[in-house]
């Protein structure tokens, strides 16, 4: 199975809120615990390893990205 980095949500701006809604009324660590659940049902549903391990790849790479536009250091590559 390939990732698909592709917009393919019939309603984003219906499932951010729904993201945001998620959080409401949270602490961080209940907020970050309702995220890993959230991150493990969905792995659990795509399955494929190999998918996952790329997805896993987009994202580190994603906040590598975000972290040399804001002036810090690029994070070392595990």
């Amino acid at each position: 199975m390939t990732l698909n980095t592709q917009s393919n949500l019939a309603r984003p701006d219906d499932f951010y809120e729904a993201l945001i809604d998620m959080h409401r009324d949270l602490d961080d660590a209940q907020s970050q615990s309702a995220n890993a659940q959230l991150i493990l049902l969905l792995a659990n549903h795509i399955g494929d390893h190999a998918t996952l391990l790329e997805a896993m790849r987009h994202a580190r790479d994603g906040v590598a990205d975000v972290s040399a536009r804001n002036g810090k250091a690029r994070p070392l590559a595990a």
